[in-house]
Parts: structure tokens; C-alpha cells; sequence
């Protein structure tokens, strides 16, 4: 009997511990085991009116550049590359050791010079039946073996000249005379800056207004004004940006090539209402872009389509209404249908200055 009283004040013991332990390990009231809102700010989606024009983001690029580098291998025996000269198309401007292929010019040439002296005799001995056909063919063919071994060495001569592809301006020199170069080696660079071309890119929605021989505004960074012609477009929109790529030509001022410009394209567009986003809300995808809008306290991940850039941030086109609240701080931060708490509603106007 002692014994079942023992045992059952055991039994009890353990569970009374248990009990104990369970209720340590449960989570306090208050849901603090799910994930925590994360503290957002927002803008309230509305429709503003477009009244500039399509602005995109352009580089200046030389009408012609080249990288200058030897075709063979060998030793600078000359070089005329001064840093920043002006120089012509087929200006020397270094070649490559060639002794050896001198030499070798001249001893096909006395060998062709015998040849073609041998040929001329048994010429006139076939004339009068003298030899057979077979020994002047023989000869003959032998004149012709030589000339074709001198071409081949005035090729290879010609190879060790190092010539301007086109009239331009140098870059700067990158090696010194008597060096050893290869194919690999980058002497300097050309480039032909008397007229300069202009590539950007423009939402696909807006191919419609670069096409050739539309004239678009350029501005540069230290406020000088030209206007370019578009002389193409790629082909291929762009499967990441969904952009297409224009190029045109420059007129009234030549920036230095990679220069960032201002393109300014006339906009259809202008005095249509869109709503405007910033740019830093925007997430770009693979296949779409995103925003964040928060409804009923999640944020949700919305797909997007936009228009034209403005001062203001990107017009949207498709994805959004009037009213909704669109994710503009913590974008990084914010995971799908996870809460969100609101910190304050931002004026687009804000987000810019």
C-alpha cells in the first residue's frame, strides 16, 4: 500500500513539473510569435497632368573609335603616336621590325629575275620546236611560283605597318619605341569626334516618337542646346528594361564622347493624366515591374506598366488606382502579404526636393 502512494506522489510530481515547463515555452498573448509590421511610408496615388516633354538619359559616342594594336607580333623599330595629334587615314603611326622579311623580298626577287630570264629563252626555243611544251610549262610555272611568293611577303611586310584606320584624334600613347608587341598589346585609341552620335532609350509604349530621321532636343550637363537626328533604332526591345535603343546624329555643339546629355523628345503624351510614382518605388523584375500597396494592413506586391519619366517619377500606365496606397520607404524591407505599418503619407512633391 505504501509502495502505490509512493508511486502516485511521483506520478504527480512529474506531471506538475511538466505542466510547468508547457506553460513556459507557450507564447504570451499578443501574437508576438508572427512576423512584425514593418514601418513604411507612403504616397496616396493620384493623377497628375504631363506637360513636359518625354526626357530620356543620353551618352555621347564618337562618330568612328578604334582601339590601334599590331597585327603580328614583334619589336617597335617605329613609332608616331603623339598623345592627342590630329592625323589622316593611312598616317604611319609605328611599325614592326621586318629584316628578315626584307631579306627574304630580295632573294625571291633574283630568284624570279633568273626565272622569268629562263623563261624567255625557252619561249623562243618552243617557237621553233626547239624543246618540248612540257619544259617551258615547267618554267613558266616557276615564274609564276615566285610572284606569288613576293606577294605573300609584301603582304606580310605590309602587316608590320601600323596605320590610322580613319582621319581622327589620338588618344593617349600607351607604350614606348623599341617595346614588343603582340595582337593583344593596345597602343592607344582613334577617335573621330567632327561629329558625334547620341544613344538613349525610351519605354517601348513611346517607339512610336524616335523613329529615323525624327529630330530630338540635347542638353549637356553645362546647359549647351542642340538638336539631333535619329539615324536607328535596334530592333530588339530590351527583354530586362523593356526599352528600345535609339541613335542620332548631333548638330550645333559637340560634347566630348561619353558625355551624359538630356534628350528631350516631342511628347504626344503632353496633357494627358497618369499617375506618377518615384522611381525608387518601383521594383524592376525579370519579366515586369512592381510596386507595394498596402491593403488591409499587408503589403502586396502589385505588377505595373509604365510610360514616360518626368521630373516628378514614372507615369504608370497600367496596375494602379486613384487612392491606392503605394509603398515609397522600406521598399527593400517589405515581404509579400506581410503586415505593414504606416508611418506617414508623403506628398510627391516631398519625395523630390
Amino acid at each position: 500500500m505504501m509502495q502505490r502512494i509512493i508511486i502516485g506522489a511521483c506520478f504527480g510530481l512529474l506531471s506538475l513539473v511538466a505542466c510547468q515547463s508547457k506553460k513556459k515555452e507557450e507564447p504570451k498573448s499578443g501574437g508576438s510569435g508572427g512576423p512584425q509590421p514593418v514601418q513604411v511610408d507612403i504616397i496616396l496615388a493620384s493623377k497628375q497632368s504631363i506637360q513636359a516633354p518625354l526626357e530620356a538619359n543620353g551618352s555621347v559616342l564618337a562618330d568612328e573609335t578604334a582601339e590601334i594594336r599590331p597585327e603580328i607580333s614583334g619589336r617597335l623599330t617605329y613609332l608616331n603616336m603623339p598623345d592627342g595629334a590630329s592625323v589622316t587615314k593611312g598616317t604611319l603611326l609605328g611599325r614592326i621590325y621586318d629584316g628578315d622579311l626584307q631579306a627574304q623580298v630580295k632573294k625571291v626577287k633574283v630568284q624570279l629575275s633568273l626565272a622569268e630570264t629562263q623563261e624567255v629563252r625557252l619561249k623562243k626555243l618552243l617557237a621553233v620546236n626547239g624543246i618540248n611544251q612540257s619544259d617551258y610549262d615547267i618554267a613558266l610555272n616557276q615564274v609564276n611560283v615566285l610572284k606569288a611568293d613576293l606577294e605573300i611577303l609584301e603582304a606580310q611586310i605590309e602587316r608590320t605597318l601600323i596605320k590610322a584606320p580613319f582621319s581622327g584624334v589620338l588618344g593617349l600613347r600607351m607604350i614606348s619605341p623599341g617595346a614588343y608587341v603582340t595582337p593583344q598589346t593596345l597602343m592607344g585609341t582613334i577617335q573621330q569626334i567632327d561629329r558625334v552620335k547620341i544613344d538613349f532609350t525610351v519605354p517601348e509604349d513611346y517607339g512610336h516618337l524616335v523613329k529615323k530621321g525624327a529630330r530630338v532636343n540635347v542638353s549637356t550637363a553645362e546647359g549647351k542646346k542642340g538638336v539631333a537626328s535619329i539615324l536607328a533604332t535596334e530592333p530588339q526591345i530590351s527583354t530586362t528594361t523593356r526599352n528600345i535603343r535609339a541613335r542620332a546624329y548631333l548638330d550645333g555643339i559637340r560634347p566630348a564622347p561619353g558625355s551624359f546629355v538630356k534628350v528631350e523628345i516631342t511628347n504626344a503624351e503632353a496633357g494627358k493624366s497618369y499617375i506618377i510614382v518615384p522611381a525608387n518605388a518601383v521594383i524592376p523584375d525579370a519579366r515586369s515591374k512592381k510596386v507595394i500597396v498596402v491593403r488591409e494592413g499587408k503589403g502586396v506586391f502589385t505588377n505595373i506598366k509604365t510610360g514616360v519619366r518626368t521630373a516628378s517619377g514614372l507615369a504608370v500606365t497600367e496596375g494602379l488606382q486613384p487612392g491606392d496606397s503605394v509603398v515609397v520607404t522600406g521598399v527593400l524591407f517589405v515581404r509579400p502579404n506581410n503586415p505593414v505599418k504606416i508611418r506617414s503619407v508623403k506628398k510627391l512633391e516631398e519625395l523630390n526636393q
